[in-house]
């Protein structure tokens, strides 16, 4: 009967270990939509409530990882990727350009791609109520890619 007891204890102890170290973050992709339709937030409110976010140790995980990201692109040329100007990436991640998570990274590719990165650590925080683009940060960089063209 003891150790039936120290078992189950042993179970739930490692039980709540493991819960606790896993993050859940939302997944999807714009390159994904289907069609006509804006799930991941590029243009439209990403609804949190209409996606569940996945266990980023579960298989289905796109990626694995220990945090979340946020990616962002847009363009200041044209069309780009399927006729969309904006493009929006959420998923889990376990490596950063920088080694740092909690901030946002962003800049402007060398043909004119404004993009941002967000990495978070808590549970459904890359969902567009904790990150969201700073259209005036995009404003400084395309204005900034052009001065540097000069």
């Amino acid at each position: 009967m003891e150790k039936t007891v120290l078992y189950f204890t042993l179970f739930l102890f490692l039980s709540i270990i493991y819960e606790t170290g896993a993050i859940k973050c939302y997944q999807c992709s714009t390159d994904e939509d289907p069609k006509g339709r804006d799930l991941c937030g590029a243009y439209e409110y990403f609804d949190e409530e209409a996606h569940i976010p996945v266990d980023c140790f579960q298989e289905e995980s796109v990626t694995p990882g220990t945090f979340c990201v946020k990616i962002t692109k847009q363009s200041p040329r044209m069309f780009i990727w399927d006729g969309r100007w904006r493009t929006v990436i959420r998923r889990c991640s376990s490596v950063t350009e920088t080694g740092v998570t909690n901030v946002c990274n962003w800049g402007v590719d060398l043909n004119g791609v404004y993009w941002e990165e967000c990495y978070c650590t808590s549970d459904g925080c890359n969902g567009s109520s904790a990150l969201t683009v700073s259209f005036s940060l995009i404003a400084a960089a395309l204005v900034a890619s052009v001065w540097m063209r000069l």
